[in-house]
Order: C-alpha cells, then sequence, then structure tokens
C-alpha cells in the first residue's frame, strides 16, 4: 500500500462572504479505508466534498488528492479519482447499459466488457436494459457508483450514498460500500447518519458549521460515548425510583410517563435484576438512543450557552 495520502487537507478554509462555510478544517484519509464526513445539514460536507472535484476552490489551506493538487496538477487530479455529489442523473429514457456506454465515452473510455463487471458489481446485472426512469431511487444510486467505477478509481467519493433511500436500500448500499471497501478501493463518504457511519466506516470526521469537532477512529468515538439511555416501564415506577438508590451508578427518574435510567448495560442489567428480585414487574425496556448517536448530537448541535455546562467537556478531539 502506498504511503501517499488519498485526501490530505490542511487548514482548509471557505467563505461566502459573511458565512463561513469550511474554517481551517484538516483531513488525513489513508488509501484503502473507508472514511466517513459526518455531520449535519450545513456542516459543510458537500462543500468539502466539491472541492476535491475541483468544484470549487479553497480560499485557504492546501488540499491534495492522492499527491496531487488543483494548484499543480489541474484536472489530472482526478486521474484516479471518482464519485458524485449528490445524486446522480442519468438520461431517463435511456436504459441503465446506454447511459454507461455514453458517460464512458464522455470519459474517453473504452468500456465494453467494463459495463458488465461493474453492473454485475452493484447488483444491476438483471436490470441493465430497462429504462432508467423506470428505476427506484436506490437502484439510480447504485447506477451512479457503477458510473464511478468505469474510470476504475483509486478513490471513490460519495455524497450521502444512503440518503432518500428506504431501509432494503439502505442495506443494499451499505453492503455495496463494503464490498467495494472489501477489494481495496479508498472510499470516501459523507453522512449525517451516525448508525450508517459505525457500521462501515474505519475513522471518520465529525463536523459542525464548518468546524471539525472530531477526528478518528470509531472505537475511539465508542470509547468516548456515553452510557446508553434506556426507557424502563414497569409495574411499580414509585418503588422503581426508590429501589435505584441501591443502584448509585446509575440515574432513573420519570419522563413523560416512563423511566429514563441511564448507566453502563452492566449496571442496568443489575438494577433490573433487582426490580424483578423485589416483585416489580418489568413491563417494557428500549435504549432511547444509542450512546453514539447521543455523542453525535452532543458534537454536532449547539448547547443553550456552551460553556460550563458543555457536554462536550472532557472529550478528547483526536489530531488527524
Amino acid at each position: 500500500m502506498s504511503d501517499v495520502l488519498a485526501v490530505s487537507a490542511v487548514d482548509v478554509t471557505k467563505r461566502y462572504g459573511t458565512l463561513t462555510a469550511l474554517d481551517a478544517i484538516s483531513m488525513a484519509v489513508a488509501q484503502g479505508e473507508v472514511y466517513g464526513v459526518l455531520g449535519p445539514n450545513g456542516a459543510g460536507k458537500t462543500t468539502f466534498l466539491r472541492m476535491l472535484f475541483g468544484l470549487i476552490r479553497p480560499d485557504a489551506g492546501t488540499l491534495v488528492v492522492l499527491g496531487r493538487s488543483w494548484s499543480t496538477d489541474g484536472v489530472r487530479t482526478l486521474d484516479d479519482v471518482a464519485g458524485f455529489i449528490e445524486s446522480p442523473k442519468f438520461y431517463p429514457y435511456l436504459s441503465g447499459r446506454k447511459n454507461l456506454e455514453l458517460l464512458g465515452r464522455l470519459d474517453g473510455l473504452l468500456v465494453t466488457d467494463t459495463i458488465d463487471e461493474v453492473l454485475d458489481i452493484v447488483d444491476l446485472a438483471s436490470r441493465a436494459r430497462d429504462k432508467v426512469g423506470g428505476y427506484s431511487f436506490g437502484m439510480r444510486q447504485r447506477l451512479g457508483v457503477a458510473a464511478s467505477l468505469l474510470r476504475s478509481p483509486r478513490l471513490l467519493i460519495l455524497d450521502e450514498p444512503a440518503n432518500g433511500l428506504d431501509p432494503a436500500g439502505i442495506r443494499d448500499m451499505r453492503a455495496l460500500v463494503k464490498r467495494l471497501a472489501h477489494s481495496g478501493l479508498t472510499v470516501l463518504l459523507s453522512s449525517h447518519d451516525m448508525g450508517e457511519v459505525e457500521e462501515i466506516c474505519d475513522n471518520v470526521t465529525v463536523m459542525r458549521s464548518g468546524t471539525v469537532m472530531y477526528h478518528g477512529t470509531i472505537a475511539t468515538l465508542r470509547e468516548q460515548a456515553p452510557d446508553p439511555a434506556h426507557r424502563l416501564r414497569t409495574s411499580d415506577d414509585l418503588r422503581s425510583i426508590g429501589l435505584a438508590t441501591n443502584h448509585p451508578r446509575i440515574a432513573v427518574i420519570e419522563a413523560d410517563g416512563v423511566l429514563a435510567v441511564r448507566g453502563s448495560q452492566e449496571e442496568v442489567d443489575m438494577y433490573i435484576a433487582d426490580l424483578v428480585a423485589n416483585g416489580v414487574a418489568l413491563r417494557g425496556l428500549t435504549i432511547d438512543e444509542t450512546p453514539l448517536e447521543e455523542l453525535f448530537f452532543m458534537l454536532t448541535e449547539p448547547g443553550p450557552a456552551e460553556s460550563s455546562h458543555d457536554p462536550r467537556r472532557g472529550f478528547t478531539k483526536a489530531q488527524p
């Protein structure tokens, strides 16, 4: 594996008048990994991906893609790069195969044999001769990946590839990204879904309002996450709250007619066992938010004051 980074961004800044879309962000994406750029709408994710494709230029900082930059190498920066921003577009009155043939010719590629291969990779071989106008949204997303793979890229960039998909489409897209990663392809994707990033990414950058809130591995992020929150329904909530005094490492409060329980899974298990042993019937126990989801909100949603009550206090930001 080459030591050259797939993406190296150092203090990249982009402003639109008084709006700072990217505020001196830095990022390092190694070749062969699946890297996630995570954040809510308006975080700056798409702005950053547009820069990688040369659609916009940074006002400050340096951006290098597979050892090349737009300032020194121009359009050659995209020689080994493919992907799409937002949703890929196709001619609806042409078949999936015809669209790929047209795109291949526009890109100067001989793709006759490659088309069958990429359609098979994205599970569209059986629908290759159908008009794209009859494709589902998820199928068009996968056709966009197929079009990107025609270039045999070393770096694949996907802007929220699962956005707008139904559960089956999300499952298929995640499975596809995993297969591509196993082939050794570097995948850089943006998302606003912590579950998506947790399942398929090796490393992640979490962004908010153009700034980086976290760089690092998913494993390290899990270590920083708070204890899970549970929603508990019992036959006797008052007694359940009283029994919580036997478990000082958990917190139990009543909220919206149910009990909210916070603590480590082991401590919650001990508390539930204590309730049952004391004759309290358990009628419902669900995880309110996964720890990583809660951490995502803590990192990306501004608090009332973000001072001494800032939920990120004590959170360690990893350096790229």
